[in-house]
């Protein structure tokens, strides 16, 4: 039995605080994995109920610092998380401002006034409780790991002011052991105070940046309604949104949200579904119609029976999904995480290695030297902007896609996306509408009273069918909402009849016509063959023994499916389409969105085989359907699409789901691939690069060139810029024209 769950992580404070959290939990039995996300501060758990408990792995990381944030009964997790993190991110703000108001006047009175008498202890009165107070979670959280024989940011922090103070501290007491060898006794008050402000400060603009990181999904769960009204015994009564239960009767009011998704019951109105279908135009909804969370009602109220609520609900899905694909990581991420792992151990051996030859080849001053460097080196190194490369990236790149109606199930579709050079398209329900419309009525006779009269005649008898081309046919307009049927009768696979007025009329095929005595009008009978000849179902319609009219029928395309095809093909990729439709309707098909590559008259089997035959060819595929019948292509490709209007299955084999009927979704979900794997790598490039520059510079290389060695204070200020950085480069992507 195996449980897998995310679950937010509290106390993670850098990038090798997550490796740390991420080793102990692999390490505990019962655990078959884990992967925590410093950017979005959560653990991916796998692990054995039966064998581990959570209150038991939130007490393992509780020895190290860090704790599980575990869900109770009626608890809301995400709240609670980020209340934490509200409450961390005002802490913060106010140790940085404490350490700022103290930490400046001493680089005042380090850099100019150090000729005062008792300088050097107002710099030690002043720093104390920059260092004691303000400072303090560094000390601790840096004792914790070394308990258990770990080192994260907090390790290199407190390594390097605490030993910049307890030398400064010793040149303040006892001056004269420098005196006596004919040096100088050299404090660095201002370096260990500005060096903690300036983390500080980083820490506290990183928090920042990091909350914008989240605003797509904050704006998903602000669209469920905190309080709702439900009728129970006969009174209606105000409840809290968690208290809704399945099978009550919720209360809709004009402009309110709804709570959960359910079934209209009674009354009618439009609601604007948009932020979850991407679909402008509001939906009509009459008893019987579904309902979902986060929807806005317009001007009509309604009542409607919960189905769904709680994380049952779609729009729980859709943030269940952000969450988790926010939270996952990319295959490149994997690489950094092991780079982080090891990376202050190095940083730390670098820094001793650096002491050591200073003292050896430092000369007169080699003491100073060698603190100066080795803190340098210490305060430089920064595993923060490498840990927080790549899930930055990420969490922007989802929360883009959820705001433009692209769902992305994982980092690794995301980043797999970027590659993608042959899209294969099925046709219904993803180039087409996927239901038959009328596109056109073809008359004997020209009159328009002839015309209105007989289509409205029409439209209500077709009311009574249960065919869908019958439904097509009477949801085709208005017409036929007052007009009495006296009389209906459904033959199977040939049409319907009906009495209006006393007058009898007959709609299906030309042969069902002709078997109940109505002359067929040679006319519309060759019109017939031509409109067949382009993909269109055709039905005929007799009235008192002869043929009126023709209506015909199509899966009409979508609007945008001519240019969504046009811009894939801009991008360079080759378009291809499979219909399991006949190949006269796959030509007509292909001709208007201006496709040269089509097959017709495939099986779930084929499409599968024909993904295997392009992938063969080195080609990385994306497969877009939207039925069961797609779900084998879709497993079956390097990135898997459905249209959110489709079917449970295609969606749950898909790695994204264009929440909307629009095709135009997919090149922009290619194009915020190719954006977000572009800001990973310029992450990681910069990540990278400052830490080869920054600490050969710390340790002193230019020294024996033009006699430079980096001021601590220096270093700080560039390790916090390193990770704020690394952070404001991700948010651009927010600013990205999809």
């Amino acid at each position: 039995m195996k449980t897998i769950e995310t679950y937010p992580v509290t106390g993670m404070s850098c990038a090798a605080c997550a490796t740390s959290v991420e080793s102990m939990l692999k390490n505990t039995a019962g655990v078959n994995d884990a992967a925590v996300n410093y950017a979005n501060q959560s653990v991916h758990l796998n692990f054995d109920p039966d064998r581990v408990s959570l209150n038991d792995l939130d007490e393992v990381l509780q020895g190290i610092g860090y704790g599980l944030l575990l869900e109770t009964e009626d608890d809301d997790t995400q709240a609670k998380q980020q209340e934490i993190q509200d409450e961390y991110y005002r802490q913060l703000k106010r140790r940085t401002i404490g350490a700022g108001a103290l930490a400046l006047p001493v680089m005042v009175l380090g850099m100019f006034f150090m000729d005062l008498p008792y300088v050097n202890f107002i710099m030690l009165g002043l720093s104390i409780p920059v260092l004691v107070f303000f400072g303090k979670s560094f000390f601790t959280n840096a004792w914790k790991q070394a308990r258990h024989g770990k080192t994260n940011m907090d390790t290199l922090v407190a390594l390097s002011t605490g030993v910049a103070f307890l030398f400064s501290t010793f040149n303040t007491f006892y001056p004269q052991y420098w005196y006596a060898r004919g040096l100088e006794p050299h404090v660095y008050f201002e370096a260990a105070t500005i060096i903690i402000f300036f983390i500080l400060l980083g820490k506290l603009l990183e928090e920042r940046a990091k909350g914008k990181t989240s605003d797509a999904l904050r704006k998903l769960m602000n669209l469920q309604p905190k309080l709702v009204r439900v009728k129970r015994g006969g009174q209606e009564t105000e409840v809290d949104v968690k208290e809704v239960q399945i099978g009550d009767e919720v209360i809709i009011r004009s402009g309110e949200k709804i709570p959960v998704d359910g079934k209209v019951l009674s009354g009618s109105s439009f609601v604007d579904e948009s932020l979850m279908t991407g679909e402008p135009l509001p939906a009509e909804k009459r008893a019987g119609a579904e309902v979902f969370a986060g929807t806005i009602n317009q001007q009509g109220s309604f009542s409607f029976r919960a189905e769904k609520v709680g994380k049952q609900t779609v729009l729980a899905q859709i943030i269940r999904t952000v969450q988790d694909a926010q939270g996952s990581k990319a295959p490149v991420q994997r690489l950094v995480d092991k780079i982080a792992g090891i990376f202050v151990p190095v940083v730390l051996g670098i820094a001793l290695l650096t002491f050591v030859v200073w003292l050896v080849v430092g000369g007169e001053n080699a003491l100073t030297h060698a603190l100066l460097t080795s803190v340098s080196v210490l305060v430089i190194a920064c595993p923060c902007a490498l840990g927080l490369a790549t899930p930055t990236a990420i969490m922007v790149g989802v929360g883009k896609g959820a705001e433009n109606h692209i769902l992305i199930k994982d980092a690794e579709s995301l980043e797999t996306a970027h590659k993608v050079d042959a899209v294969i398209l099925d046709k219904t329900g993803t180039l087409t509408q996927g239901r038959p419309e009328v596109s056109g009525w073809y008359w004997s006779e020209k009159e328009g009273e002839f015309k209105s009269r007989h289509m409205a005649a029409v439209r209500a008898i077709e009311r009574r069918s249960e065919h869908p081309l019958g439904q097509a046919i009477a949801a085709s307009g208005q017409e036929g909402d007052s007009v009495h049927v006296a009389s209906f009768q459904s033959v199977t696979g040939s049409g319907v009849m009906g009495v209006v007025d006393g007058k009898k009329y007959v709609i299906g095929t030309s042969d069902f016509l002709e078997n109940e005595g109505i002359e067929v009008d040679s006319k519309l009978a060759e019109l017939g063959t031509q409109l067949r000849g382009k993909a269109q179902t055709v039905i005929a319609v007799g009235w008192e023994g002869t043929q009126i009219a023709l209506i015909a029928l199509a899966d009409q395309l979508k609007s945008t499916s001519a240019e969504a095809v046009a811009q894939l093909k801009k991008q360079d990729i080759e378009v291809y389409m499979l219909t399991g439709d006949n190949a006269e309707t796959a030509a007509q098909v292909a001709k208007e969105v201006g496709l040269e590559h089509y097959m017709a008259e495939v099986k779930p089997q084929d499409k599968m085989d024909f993904v295997e035959k392009l992938q063969a060819e080195g080609k990385t595929v994306a497969m877009v359907g939207d039925g069961i019948n797609d779900s084998q292509a879709l497993a079956q490709a390097n990135l898997s699409v459905a249209m959110g209007h489709g079917s449970d299955v295609a969606m749950d084999v898909a790695k994204m789901t264009l929440i909307t009927s629009d095709l135009l979704a997919l090149p922009k979900a290619l194009k915020l691939s190719r954006r977000t794997v572009a800001t990973i790598r310029q992450n990681l490039f910069w990540a990278f690069i400052y830490n080869l520059i920054g600490i050969p510079l710390a340790a002193g290389v230019l020294y024996p060139l033009n006699g430079f060695l980096l001021n601590p204070m220096i270093a700080g200020a560039a390790m916090a810029l390193s990770s704020v950085s690394v952070v404001t480069n991700s948010l651009r992507l927010r600013g990205l024209r999809l």
